[in-house]
């Protein structure tokens, strides 16, 4: 990635808070808890989703920089889900420890030197990543989510109308 791709980016992955509340404020909080599917998300969970997946890239990006090289772990986001119960936490908190993770993050990554975004990671399901990759990957996180969103609220309002359904499963797909 070059200088000026990776300051796109980097105004992209700066952004993302913004951005997904100013997403949220569109939904209505009493459909937040509504299922497109048994295999769904619901909005609640998308968001508990995205915050405990900055929990892993903030730490991975720091391994990144301080041990190059270093192993990060994987996670099965679905069992994550359900194990630790997205469905009954406060996705208002959430929203905060994301705002807040993502915040270090960025004002970490803003000032690395040049040589410090080819440093790698070595992912278990990505193989070796250089932190260019890291940046491309939680970049698009987000924006990702909010189109996952999007399709969840059109999914409900369609229920409600009794109108048929898009049955467009890669809408509802989770992003890692």
């Amino acid at each position: 990635m070059n200088t000026e791709e990776r300051q796109k980016k980097l105004a992209i992955y700066r952004n993302a808070y913004s951005q997904l509340v100013d997403a949220l404020e569109k939904f209505p909080e009493d459909m937040w808890d509504y299922k497109p599917g048994p295999e769904r998300w619901s909005i609640r969970e998308i968001i508990l989703h995205i915050t405990d997946s900055e929990a892993n890239s903030y730490v991975r990006c720091r391994r990144a920089i301080a041990e190059p090289g270093a192993a990060v772990m994987a996670y099965d986001e679905d069992q994550w889900a359900r194990g630790l119960g997205y469905a009954d936490q406060d996705p208002q908190t959430a929203l905060a420890l994301f705002k807040h993770l993502r915040g270090m993050t960025y004002d970490l990554v803003k000032r690395l030197p040049e040589a410090a975004w080819s440093n790698t990671i070595d992912h278990p399901e990505n193989g070796i990543m250089t932190l260019d990759d890291w940046l491309g990957v939680y970049a698009n996180h987000v924006p990702e989510h909010i189109a996952q969103i999007q399709a969840t609220h059109d999914a409900w309002r369609a229920e409600r109308s009794g109108r048929p359904r898009d049955s467009d499963a890669s809408l509802f797909r989770h992003f890692k």
